[in-house]
């Protein structure tokens, strides 16, 4: 869908074959152990199932996939060696990388790729990414095809995300049910030695890792990747001071979120390495659409017509923020202000109209958030007080961030907006992003489980126009949609501040913690 992804795959395969002469990366020192301090629980480690940065953060050292992004988050072949489009656009041949491996020991053949695409169309958070493709097959141990149903302009790039990857696994787990695989076996760099929920999960260097050739150095999530630790823990410390204390004292090597408060001290020792990451996320309320009173329309325009951004997004991120419309952000291609006219509106007035234009009755709005991530508590907070301030009957409901995730994704009852944070997929693209909005898991919970006709016609358009201007153009207007029917409230974006001990070499911030190519020096 973007133009910045119109550079095709088959190029930029081509152009790192023909650095292959260079030397690949090597390990300035092996061993040790890398303990991260990651902010919130992880709900499961089974990748195909979840959108939540704490699973990606931990599972994607563990799998890896067909293909996968570099750090400009162009579409990278990982597990295939190579990917050929055949001229009508309607098959796609997969020749895989041989001698890799699984964790267990088993040699990946196209027979675990068919079994992990079946699983993921039964499963997978993101199925929608195979709608239009009609069946896939293995003609032979080596290769994967897959065919298409119709055309589909933008199936590489949405093939290529990491927001919920089709992750390639053993055959035998293809039968397993959603949510629980819950002992990831995957071809990467680190295996799993024990998860222990809300406390802490240990990874190992596989020995058995096969890295990428075609590459020299690690790109994304992808490239030429090396386990040079012996062990990596994320550990789950939600306090704040808890992580910055362990970054100080060493028993953290790494903490994925520093509050901007604490950097005018932090920055004065020199054992630290601060890491900004500029937008970080979107910080967003998603409302429920099939739970009264946020069925109607006008009572989420009330909402949104009460809301002043900058004193949330000041508040959840102590300042470190910008204000944005919409779904991507100025720095990105296909970047759009469509909406722009329903957006940090701070009007109690309309919002009140609105309110009487409803019929609205101080019937409790539910605010769903959780502790685990402070920007997404301390929103919530705010946007209580401001929809208080103009007679909307708003309450908390704080649980842990499992439980919030849970909740949003399985049930309609009990709440009215889900706080979270839209990071991954923003950057990742358009597609990527308003996938979220469509079933099988829309985040606004249409009645019935039906998409808007509207919004869904959009994303139609977004995938199957030929031009990538008129697919950018669907992109503003299932924007437009979105932010006019109150499907989605984007408060604004932040930046995210990450930290390591100054002798962790390697580590580059991304949209997850990469623990391959990353190393301690003695």
């Amino acid at each position: 869908m973007r133009r910045g992804l119109l550079v095709t795959v088959s190029l930029w395969y081509g152009f790192c074959a023909a650095l292959a002469h260079a030397e690949p990366f090597r390990c300035p020192h092996v061993g040790g152990e890398f303990v991260f301090a990651q902010e919130a629980n992880f709900n499961t480690l089974d990748q195909m199932t979840s959108s939540t940065i704490t699973t990606r953060n931990i599972a994607m050292n563990i799998y890896e996939s067909l293909m996968t992004r570099d750090e400009n988050n162009r579409p990278i072949l990982e597990l295939a060696a190579s990917m050929q489009e055949a001229p009508d656009h309607l098959t796609y041949t997969f020749r895989l990388r041989q001698g890799i491996h699984f964790h267990n020991g088993k040699a990946m053949t196209s027979a675990d790729v068919v079994a992990s695409f079946d699983r993921y169309a039964r499963v997978g958070l993101q199925r929608s990414t195979l709608d239009s493709a009609a069946r896939w097959e293995a003609p032979d141990a080596e290769t994967f095809v897959i065919h298409m149903q119709r055309v589909q302009p933008t199936f590489i790039e949405a093939l290529s995300s990491f927001s919920v990857p089709i992750v390639i696994i053993p055959a035998e787990s293809r039968d397993i049910p959603e949510l629980q695989l819950n002992q990831p076996i995957g071809t990467g760099p680190y295996r799993l030695v024990e998860a222990v929920p809300g406390s802490a999960v240990k990874l190992k260097r596989f020995d058995g890792y096969r890295p990428n050739k075609s590459f020299q150095e690690r790109t994304g999530l992808g490239g030429y990747k090396l386990a040079c630790i012996d062990s990596v823990t994320f550990r789950v410390v939600a306090d704040p001071g808890s992580r910055l204390a362990g970054l100080r004292t060493g028993e953290f090597q790494g903490v994925e979120d520093v509050p901007a408060a604490s950097l005018p001290d932090l920055k004065q020792d020199t054992n630290i390495a601060i890491l900004p990451l500029k937008n970080w996320w979107i910080q967003i309320a998603n409302p429920n659409t099939s739970n009264p009173p946020t069925d109607k329309l006008l009572v989420r325009k009330a909402v949104q017509a009460a809301l002043d951004m900058d004193e949330i997004m000041d508040a959840a991120s102590d300042g470190n923020y910008q204000l944005n419309v919409g779904f991507q952000y100025p720095s990105q291609p296909d970047y759009t202000n469509s909406g722009r006219e329903t957006y940090n509106l701070h009007d109690p007035e309309l919002a009140k109209k609105y309110l009487v234009q409803a019929g609205y009755q101080g019937e409790p709005v539910i605010l769903l958030t959780s502790q685990d991530y402070p920007p997404m508590y301390n929103s919530a907070l705010v946007m209580q007080q401001q929809l208080e301030a103009v007679g909307i009957n708003a309450q908390m409901k704080v649980v842990d961030w499992p439980t919030s995730v849970q909740m949003m994704q399985n049930t309609t009852a009990g709440w009215n907006f889900h706080f979270t944070g839209w990071g991954t997929q923003p950057a990742l693209g358009p597609l990527a992003v308003m996938q979220l909005l469509v079933q099988p898991n829309a985040t606004y919970k249409p009645e019935g489980g039906k998409d808007d006709p509207d919004v869904l016609a959009a994303w139609n358009d977004m995938n199957t126009l030929p031009t990538a201007e008129g697919r950018q153009e669907a992109f503003a207007r299932m924007q437009k949609l979105v932010l006019e029917r109150v499907y989605a409230v984007p408060f604004g974006a932040f930046t995210k501040i990450q930290a390591v001990r100054a002798n962790v070499g390697g580590f580059v911030p991304f949209r997850i913690p990469r623990m391959a190519n990353v190393w301690l020096s003695q």
